[in-house]
């Protein structure tokens, strides 16, 4: 089993976005299970043709979401399906919330604003 990544020149999410992306969404379905050891930044980064701080952007990123975690010198791993993401979205939504009932919104235009957001961010057909 390969983690496998494909990079569009023309697309228009930059480079360490399609990285991002396509490991957060291989974790996601189980294409790379959990304890699954990626490549090395510099490795990948060969491998794609990419610049090492691009990849090295794109792991930070997904281990700020709970995607991946790296064990020092041990290299970075598939991290515990989506707990880490789901512990921040319910803290995100919770900062949502308390931010839109301060402003005054009712629970109607909350879930409609949100909606709108989601629906924004994940394209039409959701």
């Amino acid at each position: 089993m390969t983690v496998k990544i494909d990079i569009d020149g023309g697309a228009s999410d930059a480079p360490y976005e399609q990285v991002r992306a396509q490991i957060a969404g291989q974790a996601r379905s189980g294409a790379l299970p959990v304890g699954y050891k990626l490549p090395t930044v510099r490795g990948l980064a060969e491998s794609l043709g990419l610049a090492a701080n691009t990849v090295a952007k794109a792991y930070r990123a997904l281990e700020a979401d709970g995607v991946i975690e790296t064990r020092g010198r041990n290299g970075t791993f598939v991290a515990a399906a989506g707990e880490g993401a789901v512990r921040e979205a319910s803290a995100a939504a919770q900062s949502y919330a308390e931010r839109v009932r301060r402003l005054g919104l009712s629970e109607a235009d909350a879930l409609a604003a949100a909606r709108d957001a989601l629906r924004a961010a994940y394209g039409a057909s959701g």
